[in-house]
């Protein structure tokens, strides 16, 4: 018997974290997105004036709900490559900042690595590797909004978009 896979066995690619979460969550607001979707549809055929309005402006929910389901998937599958380029170069970020005993990352430690990250995007603001680093120094310091926005900026100095 062996411990172990076989030498010439391929490694097994693991789904990324929180693939399953995100595709759960989708697929029940693909059901809700439905289930208004017919509402909508319903009061469109009444043929009632004030239903078929209603009924209209009730299909704009599932139109924009999809938009941005799909907008933000687009940008994890981007997100993913950079991730994907970085580690093959060994460039990717490494969360080694100290962290209190609950686990929350150190406010100084936090601050001093956004500093060395803001000012690499202030020396290359064109870089997407520079807004890629400085959207994980967002995170660490707690700030989920411009991580995005960095995220976005990065993820649009990737694909070439201005």
């Amino acid at each position: 018997m062996t411990d172990g896979p076989a030498p010439d066995a391929a490694p097994r690619r693991r789904l990324p974290r929180g693939l399953v979460g995100a595709v759960t969550v989708t697929v029940l607001l693909g059901i809700y997105v439905w289930a208004i979707g017919g509402r909508g549809l319903a009061m469109l055929r009444s043929g009632e004036p004030v239903l078929v309005a209603i009924g209209a402006a009730v299909l704009v929910i599932p139109l924009l709900v999809l938009g941005l389901v799909a907008r933000e998937f687009w940008l994890a599958a981007r997100v993913q490559r950079m991730a994907d380029i970085l580690a093959a170069g060994g460039r990717l970020p490494v969360d080694e900042l100290p962290r209190s005993p609950g686990g929350r990352i150190d406010r100084d430690a936090a601050d001093a690595a956004f500093a060395d990250a803001r000012a690499a995007v202030e020396s290359d603001p064109d870089s997407w590797e520079a807004w890629y680093h400085l959207a994980f120094a967002y995170d660490a310091a707690r700030d989920r909004r411009r991580a995005r926005a960095a995220l976005r900026r990065a993820s649009a100095l990737f694909t070439g978009e201005r």
